[in-house]
């Protein structure tokens, strides 16, 4: 029998991983495409919890368990129907996102004259277009939260009209959780990680968010979802590398 006891302490990098797993909350059957640390760690928590129909995938051709395990071959074809058809819910990461959604992971400055070029656009048109897209933003910052992206690359509502699949469940962040349920989806605050006030994350945005009369904190895990990711998910600890505590 276990003898694990739930510490009085939540780390900010666990209040993370707690938002991005409820990213993928009533899912269902889909595949879930995480990129990065966090993320990653977020939706094996959903599957190992409250989303147990999510498929998980090794980001390339095979179907993996939640030890990492192969358990089923993911074909081209069949990957792209699920990504074109609704069925895929990706966590991407934003070298820019604006109070729309739309996303920047190609370049700063004048995209014929950059002054840094980054990833390039990659797949983010097809994916916002075609598949639900959240964000994770590990440091929030006026040069992440800017007023206009300097190149689209993925969509954001201002942009997507028509656009079947489109929906951009959430931005999860070092400081919040944000969504776009609001008359015109601008950005919208949704909830505070513990420690964080409405005016840390407004003086770290480059526009105004919407923030409601009253802003919830970002809900606590639980005994058991904790000890997953502790001893199960992220034993070693790389959370933290990626969200230092504050």
């Amino acid at each position: 029998m276990s003898t694990w006891t739930t510490p009085t302490a939540v780390t900010r990098a666990e209040y993370c991983v707690i938002a991005c797993a409820e990213a993928w909350r009533d899912n269902g059957e889909v595949l879930a495409s995480p990129m990065g640390l966090v993320p990653g760690f977020g939706a094996r928590l959903a599957k190992r919890t409250f989303s147990p129909d999510l498929l998980l995938t090794d980001g390339e051709a095979m179907l993996v368990g939640l030890d990492g395990t192969v358990e089923g071959w993911l074909p081209y074809r069949r990957h792209l129907t699920m990504a074109t058809g609704g069925r895929r819910h990706v966590m991407m990461g934003a070298s820019q996102i604006d109070r729309y959604g739309n996303q920047n992971i190609s370049c700063i400055g004048d995209w014929s004259r950059p002054k840094r070029q980054l990833l390039g656009v990659r797949g983010a048109p097809v994916n916002t277009l075609n598949n639900p897209v959240s964000y994770w933003v590990p440091k929030h910052s006026k040069r992440v939260f800017v007023e206009r992206v300097d190149m689209v690359s993925g969509v954001g509502y201002d942009r997507a009209a028509g656009a079947r699949h489109h929906r951009l469940p959430r931005v999860v962040s070092d400081l919040g959780v944000f969504d776009f349920a609001t008359p015109d989806h601008a950005m919208r605050l949704a909830s505070l990680h513990p420690g964080v006030r409405v005016e840390d994350v407004q003086d770290a945005t480059g526009f105004d968010l919407v923030v409601p009369d009253e802003v919830p904190y970002t809900r606590e895990p639980t005994a058991d979802e904790l000890r997953l990711i502790r001893e199960v998910i992220d034993p070693e600890g790389l959370r933290e590398r990626e969200v230092p505590a504050r």
